[in-house]
This record gives C-alpha cells, sequence and structure tokens, in this order.
C-alpha cells in the first residue's frame, strides 16, 4: 500500500480532534510496558548431573512471540554444555485433543554465549489447556528428556499482538508481532512473524511426535502490504507518511516500517500477498478523512497501543 500524506492543516485537524471524545488510552492500557527486557529462567530441571535451565524474556511465557534460551550446564563442574543436539517441542493438550504452535524445533547453539537459541509462538493461553515443553538433548553421557508443564499468560503488550485467520487458499496462517516492543513517536522498525499450518490433523490427534514438530512452516517470500491508521472517530481515519510493506529478511522474519505521528490506538491494516502476487488476505480501506465516524478495518489487521 502507498503511504497516505495528510493534506488537511494541522491546525484544522487538531481543532477537528478536540471537539471529539477520545478514548483514554492511557487509563485503557492499564499497565506500564518496560523499555528495557531481560531474559530470566521460565523453569529448570535437573537430569542426572545436568541441569537445563529455559528462559524468555522477563521470565515469562506469553501468548504470542517468544525468543528462547536453553542453558545447560553441568552442575558437578558447573561448566556450561554444547551439547550435539537440544529439541524443542511445545505440546497444548485440550481434553483428549493435542496442538502444537509455531516453533524451532532444533535449537541453534549461540557459540559466544554458551547457550541454545529459538522461538515459540503460543497460540493460546493456558487457561484453555496444558501447555508441556518437551526438550530432548544429547551428550556424551547419553540422549536424555525433560517434560515440563509451563504456564502461558495474555501479553499485555498490546504491540506484540497476534491473529490467526484462514486465508483465501484456505490454509490457515499466524502472523504475530515481534517488534517495535515500546514503540516511539517516529518511524519505526515493524518485524512481524507469518506461518502457516502445514501437518496432518488427524496424526496430531494420534499423538505422533513427527506430525507435532512439523505442523507449522515459515512462510516464505510473501509480502505483507501496510496502512496504519487511527480509526476512532475522534481522530477521523487517518494514516501517516513514510511507511513501508513487510518483505521477508535473510532471518526469515517479516521486515517493513510504520511511522506512528502520535500515541494512542492505531490499526495495522494488511494485505497479504503470496509470492505470485495474490491476495491470500486482506481488503484496501478507506483513505478518506472521517471525523466523529469509527474508520473502517481491512479483512486482516492487527490493532496496537501505545
Amino acid at each position: 500500500m502507498k503511504a497516505i500524506h495528510l493534506v488537511l492543516p494541522a491546525l484544522f485537524f487538531a481543532v477537528i480532534s478536540c471537539t471529539l471524545d477520545k478514548t483514554d488510552f492511557e487509563e485503557e492500557i492499564a499497565v506500564e510496558i518496560p523499555e528495557n527486557y531481560s531474559f530470566e529462567e521460565v523453569f529448570s530441571s535437573q537430569k542426572e548431573t545436568y541441569k537445563i535451565s529455559v528462559e524468555a524474556l522477563n521470565g515469562t511465557f506469553y501468548k504470542g512471540y517468544n525468543e528462547v534460551r536453553v542453558k545447560l550446564i553441568d552442575v558437578q563442574t558447573e561448566q556450561f554444555l554444547a551439547a550435539s543436539s537440544v529439541t524443542f517441542f511445545p505440546i497444548l493438550t485440550v481434553a483428549t485433543k493435542q496442538e502444537t504452535c509455531p516453533h524451532t524445533s532444533i535449537l541453534e547453539y549461540n557459540s559466544d554465549e554458551q547457550y541454545f537459541e529459538g522461538y515459540v509462538v503460543f497460540t493460546k493461553n493456558s487457561n484453555v489447556g496444558d501447555w508441556n515443553i518437551q526438550l530432548n538433548f544429547t551428550t556424551e553421557s547419553g540422549d536424555f528428556q525433560v517434560d515440563k508443564i509451563v504456564s502461558v499468560v495474555q501479553q499485555p503488550n498490546k504491540n506484540l499482538n497476534m491473529t490467526s485467520f484462514i486465508g483465501n487458499d484456505e490454509q490457515y496462517y499466524i502472523i504475530a508481532l515481534i517488534a517495535p516492543q515500546k514503540p516511539k513517536v517516529a518511524e519505526n522498525n515493524l518485524v512481524a512473524g507469518i506461518y502457516k499450518y502445514v501437518g496432518d490433523e488427524s496424526a496430531i490427534i494420534n499423538n505422533e511426535p513427527n506430525a507435532l514438530a512439523s505442523s507449522f512452516a515459515v512462510v516464505n517470500k510473501y509480502t505483507l502490504l501496510l496502512d496504519p491508521r487511527m480509526p476512532e472517530p475522534s481522530m477521523g481515519n487517518h494514516s501517516s507518511p513514510n511507511n513501508r510493506d513487510l518483505i521477508q529478511g535473510e532471518d526469515g522474519l517479516y521486515h517493513g516500517v510504520v511511522n506512528y505521528t502520535m500515541t494512542g490506538n492505531w490499526t495495522l491494516n494488511f494485505i497479504m500477498q503470496n509470492q505470485n502476487g495474490k491476495i491470500v488476505k486482506g481488503t484496501e480501506v478507506s483513505t478518506d478523512f472521517t471525523p466523529g465516524v469509527e474508520g473502517e478495518k481491512s479483512e486482516l489487521y492487527i490493532d496496537i497501543l501505545f
């Protein structure tokens, strides 16, 4: 989508905005989002002489995108281990049914920091069922497995929201926002992960591990067209200039630019195109300035707030 430049004088816009009722977004957010995040332990377990520590930002698993770090420590020598393989499997059990979510199956070793790293996109909170993390690792002493029930809570930072949907191709997709965690009134680098369900539903129900591991895949070579707007009646459905659509980077994630001209409620309207330029999901929204009328949203969107 092309950036929309505002043509109304700023003074006129300010007068109109002040005459309409506004949402008290500072009260609505009801939580302070920290500027700096640190990795803290979510849980640890010990197998023979090995301690396994799993870390995430703030020591919490949230619904949506989570970076994951796994440290292996020899408790006798207190040294970090570079195991030959560490695999990561999140499994949600609801009644008699099991499902998984987008995740890194084989964690990558960071030799400088001495931990294994990956990601997991939790699609549901723990109040619907039990999330179990299954870790497998191999050392010179043999193969080991850790199973741990973990808590997944609602993401309080609305700038890290996610959405799931059925595309026009009848495939199931997930879009998870990753950055910015704390936007500024400026041009912000916008990062998202896009994933598609590729597994066999019957295999998941029958609890076949391979199906659980491979049931989601990163979507490659798509384009996410972006049109950010403030849809509240007081904001008149206005957009901002200098936004850039999201395209896939070498890290597999999708990168673009969103320009927030003020704080408040914003809607990221998307149109997702496949590698052939065909629309998978999403619709164009009106570019009209509509003070007093709530702005329309795309068929595919994510609301954010800062």
